[in-house]
């Protein structure tokens, strides 16, 4: 072997490691990009602590809806994936104030306290009736003046909501559905197209959507169709339309 050859095998293999130092090098760069961009959309940087906030099964004793057991599992894995970690509260204790660290509050008003009081203070264009007595309005959503009904089973909706307190804040995640099938449907929605609303409404942007389940009692939690997006109009304080069974 001459010197020629042997300096362009040295160049070669040269060439080959410095390619694959370079492609470890842009993989962690993309992993540690990917990372941060989902630590900045859900408030989450290394080593973070956040809230969860359930509420219990109507006509339960302090029991835990199984479908959101389900929703807290889904949001336990995006928690681990930022590197953060989760307490979990019920709604009916938690007394604290938002925006110093993340919040997912899951659940309506009947069964969550503190969802009813996000609704009231972050979301003043929505009203839930809350009337126990059967009727074609029970458990429907009033968004500005679009009414949404409940069909058990068949279609179903939940709003699925990113919120800040102030620029500073940290945000408060709400999952507020008809039935707690609902709620699974919206953490799985969020868990799974998390990059796509931050490309939409940035890493701090704020959004409330609506979302619609449909045939849950054939499909469960797994066919979500995004029925528009209610940001203004749920953020927005509206004239009083509502009955007194509308929280």
């Amino acid at each position: 072997m001459n010197d020629d050859v042997r300096s362009l095998l040295i160049a070669v293999a040269a060439t080959a490691v410095a390619a694959l130092i370079l492609g470890w090098f842009l993989r962690g760069y993309r992993q540690n990009r990917s990372l941060r961009r989902l630590q900045g959309f859900f408030g989450l940087p290394d080593n973070s602590e956040c809230l969860v906030v359930v509420g219990r099964e109507t006509g339960a004793d302090g029991a835990v809806a199984r479908n959101d057991v389900f929703a807290l599992l889904e949001l336990a894995a995006v928690v681990k994936n930022c590197g953060a970690k989760a307490q979990v509260i019920s709604g009916e204790t938690a007394q604290q104030g938002f925006g110093e660290r993340t919040e997912f509050c899951i659940g309506g008003p009947v069964s969550n306290r503190r969802m009813a009081a996000h609704l009231h203070s972050l979301l003043p264009g929505v009203a839930v009736n809350t009337d126990p007595d059967p009727g074609p309005d029970r458990g429907a959503f009033l968004i500005g003046s679009e009414r949404y009904r409940l069909e058990n089973g068949s279609v179903e909706h939940v709003l699925l909501a990113r919120l800040t307190a102030g620029q500073q804040g940290r945000p408060v995640f709400l999952a507020c559905g008809q039935r707690s099938i609902t709620n699974q449907a919206a953490t799985r929605y969020l868990a799974k197209y998390h990059t796509r609303l931050a490309r939409k409404y940035g890493s701090g942007g704020n959004f409330c959507l609506l979302l619609k389940v449909v045939n849950s009692q054939a499909y469960g939690p797994d066919v979500v169709e995004l029925l528009k997006d209610v940001t203004r109009t749920a953020t927005s304080p509206q004239p009083k339309l509502t009955t007194s069974k509308d929280v």
